[in-house]
């Protein structure tokens, strides 16, 4: 259970990193700003639009009598803006990190610098165009694996008792473990670790990533908090990596960040 504690260190330590580098902050909340527009745009087009859609997706029901067509389609269209606000949550993450990639990648470095005794952050050795393909391919598989998780989840919802109680808090460890594997992926995908290889990594201090991992998928239920937070949990997440290969971390200066931004401690 100690690891529960470590993994929440490892998340509050990389939101206090980005504090103290304001620079590296700003650059950071870019991608998630963009993502942000883009999926509120798309929720929106799905409210106006959704009724529409499944009207024109049940032609068999135009003869229904009233008022059975009207609920059957509107209960459908409930459903289908409850898919698509539970897909921008499973996926929020995800298409942020690609969208940032060069932006999260930089902030990975930077804290690997930071935090390196000697000063140097691993280098892949790829162009860009190949770790952005690697980064969007095992991103993907990891949406997909997530979504049986949440296809099988919902489907144990309807139990009674247990789907209101033991279910959403299997839901919020299986999310902050996929949520865990997607930001340590910026890290580990740097020194060349395969996605099989980072999930046996992960799977080995299960505890340390739902220290991790749950609370921030909790916060990340609300897209705007996930915008603040995603810089810090790249960063935090960069550290979590080195402690799952083992590599040193360097102490903290609090002084640093202050000298580096022209700040008087």
């Amino acid at each position: 259970m100690r690891d529960l504690g470590v993994g929440l260190r490892f998340l509050l330590r990389g939101q206090r990193w980005v504090v103290r580098h304001a620079k590296q902050f700003g650059f950071g909340l870019l991608p998630g700003l963009i993502t942000l527009v883009l999926y509120a745009a798309a929720l929106v087009a799905l409210a106006l639009w959704g009724e529409d859609l499944v009207t024109w997706a049940t032609p068999f029901a135009d003869d229904w009598p009233s008022p059975w067509a009207g609920l059957f389609r509107g209960f459908l269209t409930v459903v289908l803006f409850a898919l698509g606000l539970l897909l921008s949550v499973l996926t929020f993450t995800a298409v942020t990190l690609l969208i940032g990639q060069p932006f999260y990648e930089n902030l990975s470095e930077k804290v690997d610098e930071d935090v390196s005794p000697d000063g140097h952050a691993p280098e892949s050795g790829l162009p860009l165009w190949r770790e952005l393909w690697i980064s969007a391919r095992d991103s993907l598989r990891i949406v997909l694996r997530a979504l049986v998780w949440a296809v099988l989840l919902f489907a144990l919802g309807f139990i009674p008792v247990a789907g209101q109680t033991v279910v959403p808090v299997i839901g919020f460890f299986v999310t902050g473990f996929f949520l865990t594997e997607e930001l340590t992926a910026i890290a580990l995908q740097r020194r060349r670790v395969e996605l099989r290889d980072r999930l046996a990594l992960l799977r080995s201090r299960k505890t340390l990533v739902w220290g991790f991992g749950t609370p921030l998928g909790l916060a990340f239920l609300v897209p705007f908090v996930a915008v603040f937070l995603m810089p810090g949990a790249v960063a935090g997440a960069t550290l979590m990596a080195r402690e799952l290969l083992g590599e040193e971390i360097a102490e903290e200066d609090d002084t640093e960040g202050a000298e580096e931004e022209g700040v008087s401690p």
